[in-house]
This record gives structure tokens, C-alpha cells and sequence, in this order.
């Protein structure tokens, strides 16, 4: 980001952009990244910018609705967020939709996408199985991570120990005797995630059910895209032949993805 040496006008950049709203978006993006709450002078210290410039954003974000002030005086990610990212959850979804239309058609098992919202899994898009016996996950749905093969898809990129972070934060209760629920236990199967390219829910979030999922390649938030259905169908064999379809399909949700957001 520019110094206070750089322009600090806000008249259109040569890119088309505008620098004010440029640095607004990139600070609520900044205290997204430190958990939601911070001070000025982390902004600053993070940003590069000064802090008159950083107060003068921070009050118009205020005014909005869009970052309230603190009794503390840091500043916390505000309310009216919540009404854009619902909004912008439910667009993901139904961009989603075809894409896991066609992770059904050839799997045949039930499909899902789901994003990282805060320290829990949210289902933003379902398509069924045509089995009589299917799983269903409702959309909105919100689970914790370590008991979900998206959870792991998730999670398997970040540092070990912002996992132990959020781990400590939301518990892990046992869904199942399978559940994993030891952080070096869950750190080890997104090791496995990181080797093979894909994680799994074997049982761990119901008994009877087993998921395999993949992360969206640079999804704009984390996002993974699953398949679910009973143990009996998907087996050892029919997992090597549905990861490579999950995988490739993941590729085509992130290309599309990316070029919404370029368009």
C-alpha cells in the first residue's frame, strides 16, 4: 500500500480505481486477518499508511455502519458486514450450483460447497443425490471444523498454529466415536490432506457416512466443494476414482469464480 509520501488524493488511479475506497476495502480485509479487532496503530504499522489517513477511513467506516469503535477505542469489524457477506454467500452458492450438478451426475453421490466463516463451517450449496438413500446437509447449516472433511480441506493450508487457535476456541466435541478430538490428532490429518490433495470424513460428524472433499483453488474466501454418502458406496475404490472429479471440477468452480471477480 502507498506511504504518505504517495498521493493521497482521491481522484481515479491510473488503474481506474479509486485510492480511498482501494485503502478502506484493504483495511476491513486487515482486521479480518487479526481476528476482527485492532487498534490504529496496528492498521498502520500493517498498511504503511499514516495514521491521520487511516483515523479519516476509520471514521467514515464508523459512519457507515461498517466498523464500529469499541469502549477499549480499537476497532471491530461492524453489523451491516453481516447483511453483505450473508448476501454474498448466497450468490457464491448459486454460482456454485451447476458445477456441483455436475459432481453428481458423475459421482452420483450428493455435493456441497461450504466457506470458512469465522472459526465454523457454513453449507452454502447443495445438490442431492438421485439414490433414495442420500445424504442432506441443509444450506446455512453451521458444524465445527474438526469434525468435517471440509473442515479439513479448509484448514490443511493454514499455519499449524492458527489451527491450534481456532481449535482451542470453539472445543472439539465428539460428533462420533470416529471424531477426531486431540489438536495434534486433527494436525496430522491435515498433513494427510497437504499429501493426497483431498481430506476425509470417515464417520467422524455421523456414523454411516463418509465425505471427501477439496479446497476451491483461490477461492476470494476459503471455500471447499464435497461429496457425501453412505460407507457403503463411498469405499476406498470409489474414492480413487470421485477424487479426480472433485479436483478437477474445484479447478473449473475457481476459474469461474476468478473470472467474475475480473469482470
Amino acid at each position: 500500500m502507498p506511504t504518505s509520501s504517495a498521493s493521497t488524493t482521491d481522484s481515479a488511479r491510473p488503474s481506474g480505481g479509486v485510492q480511498s475506497l482501494e485503502r478502506a476495502f484493504d483495511l476491513l480485509e486487515r482486521m479480518a486477518d487479526a481476528g476482527g479487532e485492532v487498534g490504529l496503530s496496528e492498521l498502520s504499522a500493517s498498511s504503511g499508511l499514516p495514521l491521520p489517513t487511516i483515523h479519516r477511513l476509520m471514521r467514515t467506516l464508523v459512519a457507515c455502519g461498517y466498523v464500529r469503535q469499541q469502549p477499549n477505542r480499537r476497532y471491530a469489524l461492524g453489523p451491516r458486514l453481516i447483511r453483505l457477506g450473508e448476501s454474498a454467500s448466497r450468490l457464491l452458492g448459486t454460482w456454485a450450483r451447476p458445477y456441483l450438478a455436475r459432481l453428481v451426475e458423475e459421482t452420483g453421490e450428493t455435493a456441497n460447497m461450504a466457506l470458512l466463516d469465522g472459526d465454523e463451517i457454513v453449507y452454502v450449496a447443495q445438490v442431492p443425490s438421485k439414490h433414495s438413500m442420500r445424504m442432506f446437509t441443509e444450506v446455512g447449516r453451521r458444524v465445527l471444523p474438526h469434525s468435517t472433511g471440509v473442515g479439513k480441506a479448509l484448514l490443511a493450508s493454514f499455519p499449524a498454529e492458527e489451527v491450534r487457535a481456532l481449535l482451542s476456541r470453539t472445543g472439539m466435541p465428539a460428533a462420533t466415536e470416529r471424531t477426531i478430538t486431540t489438536p495434534d490428532g486433527f494436525l496430522a490429518a491435515l498433513e494427510d490432506v497437504r499429501r493426497t490433495g483431498y481430506a476425509v470424513d470417515d464417520n467422524e460428524q455421523e456414523i454411516g457416512v463418509r465425505c471427501l472433499a477439496v479446497p476451491v483453488p483461490d477461492s476470494p474466501t476459503p471455500a471447499a466443494i464435497s461429496i457425501s454418502g453412505p460407507a457403503g458406496r463411498v469405499t476406498e475404490a470409489a474414492t480413487e476414482r470421485i477424487v479426480p472429479v472433485l479436483q478437477q471440477i474445484a479447478d473449473e468452480l475457481a476459474e469461474a469464480l476468478a473470472s467474475q471477480n475480473h469482470s
